[in-house]
């Protein structure tokens, strides 16, 4: 199960790399808020299968349901709640601030991995159960 897989881990730090400019050069209504949503869970689920071998629909749903929860968590201020508010890091993995829309882009996200998945792998479909 546990498994080190190159490709995975270096589309990660693509993905990391690029959600990193997102953060410190876009300030618009739509790339930073959305895109950078959608991105986040492709970039779970590069890490995700970058160490663990795991069929691909598992892993979409196991990263849509962490996806589900941290935002479930800043629906219920969890990390004010924690006593954890002042620090930039806790607020930036766990948020601050519940939206319905990053429910929707998260699902886009890994609807969109999971067809590129698909794509990918075409001719071996036993990989994606």
């Amino acid at each position: 199960m546990l498994v080190f897989n190159k490709t995975y881990l270096l589309l990660a730090i693509l993905v990391f790399a690029i959600e990193v400019s997102i953060a410190v050069f876009v300030h618009d209504g739509f790339v930073r808020p959305y895109v950078g949503d959608v991105l986040v869970v492709v970039l779970l689920y590069c890490l995700l299968k970058s160490f663990v071998s795991i069929p691909v629909f598992r892993a979409c749903i196991i990263v849509l349901f962490v996806a589900f929860a941290i935002e479930a968590a800043q629906a219920v201020n969890l990390v004010h709640r924690l006593g954890i508010g002042h620090h930039p890091i806790a607020r930036t993995v766990l948020g601050t601030s519940f939206s319905w829309a990053d429910l929707v882009c998260y699902t886009i996200g890994l609807a969109g991995v999971y067809e590129a998945e698909l794509f990918l792998r075409r001719g071996n479909l036993k990989d994606l159960r």
